[in-house]
């Protein structure tokens, strides 16, 4: 099979944009889309705009030997969805910034776009915009999101109070480990960067770790569970899992001026994310609290509200919703493990 080799400073800036905006689902709160200037969104009537961006960076936030460029697409908007689902709000609109460098597959680019827009298109988020602009180093994909929310179900990481109750969705650790592992598979097999390469490595590895690497790939934003935790105003605090459980806990502990006391034993860690950690010599809880790339959410919520946690396990359906710890008066960052204490580690933090 013949492999196009066509980059994309050989196509140019216009015809580039034309290639994704060929791709993209037209929405009728979308004014004015791509082609202006700006674009121009109308409001969802009795509810309140909210914005959030992140930038993924070569070298930092991605590794082209092992990322296929579908799935940094896919990740670019994900990360921006979970954003959105932490405060509660509903995904509405996506801009989506490219910087390129010269030698970029054209090729890839077509993934990485078909990636973000498949997502894009499950949430029906419009694109509404964007830039592509020309890199001297790494690939830089920049989002920005907009999502809506009624102004009294926003979600907040200020509100816990001691005595609430610490839940998380999901299970915690598999970005950590299937990250660990998609980076080992790579150096093993000399891979470089990308989109046939990185295929490649995802099945060089064990089929037990295979679930894990995909959660790091392909991150699954919880934005029905974030919508219910709002609507039923369940939540009293609530943060997504960019930079691990541990981070998330903490930020939240932060802003609310409270502590926390946290069940090892009660962590969601998948067995074969367990095992894993186990080969590498490391401690599971420790290894999925610090590791980062879940996108879970962690939220605190009052005992006298347990109902409307039972009532958002029903509203999401097959996803857990883990009760893992207690707010605390005090500032401490508690890890309890069998009869003993230890303080929380922490999180991923960039300058670190």
């Amino acid at each position: 099979m013949r492999i196009d080799r066509t980059t994309v400073a050989e196509v140019g800036e216009h015809a580039l944009i034309a290639r994704i905006r060929a791709r993209l689902t037209p929405r009728p709160w979308v004014v004015v889309g791509p082609g202006d200037d700006a674009a121009v969104v109308a409001p969802v009537r009795g509810s309140l705009d909210v914005l959030t961006t992140d930038a993924l960076v070569e070298g930092v936030h991605f590794d082209r030997r092992f990322c296929p460029p579908e799935a940094i697409g896919h990740k670019a908007l994900a990360v921006n969805l979970s954003d959105l689902a932490a405060m509660g709000a509903a995904p509405r609109a996506a801009l989506l910034s490219l910087v390129l460098p010269d030698d970029f597959a054209v090729a890839d680019l077509d993934a990485l776009a078909d990636g973000f827009v498949a997502l894009a298109d499950r949430y029906q988020v419009a694109v509404v915009g964007g830039n592509i602009t020309r890199s001297p180093g790494p690939l830089v994909v920049d989002v920005t999101a907009v999502g809506a929310v009624g102004s009294r179900r926003i979600l907040r990481r200020s509100g816990a109070r001691p005595g609430d109750e610490v839940f998380v969705t999901g299970s915690v650790g598999a970005g950590a480990a299937g990250l660990q592992a998609l980076r080992a598979a790579a150096v093993e097999a000399g891979s470089q960067p990308g989109g046939s390469n990185a295929a490649g490595v995802m099945h060089a590895l064990p089929a037990s770790i295979r679930a894990a690497a995909e959660r790091y790939l392909r991150p699954e934003p919880r934005v029905r569970a974030g919508l219910m935790l709002g609507r039923n105003r369940a939540a009293t605090a609530c943060m997504d899992l960019s930079d691990g459980l541990a981070d998330g806990l903490r930020q939240i502990a932060a802003e609310s001026g409270v502590g926390m006391a946290i069940e090892g034993t009660a962590l969601p860690i998948d067995g074969d994310v367990v095992r894993w950690f186990e080969q590498q010599c490391a401690d599971p809880p420790i290894a999925a609290l610090a590791g980062g790339d879940d996108y879970e959410l962690v939220f605190t919520c009052r005992p006298a509200h347990r109902g409307r946690v039972r009532a958002v396990r029903t509203l999401v359906g097959s996803l857990p919703i883990t009760k893992i710890g207690v707010v605390t008066k005090g500032p401490g960052m508690v890890l309890r493990i069998g009869a003993g204490e230890r303080e929380l580690p922490p999180g991923f933090e960039h300058f670190r």
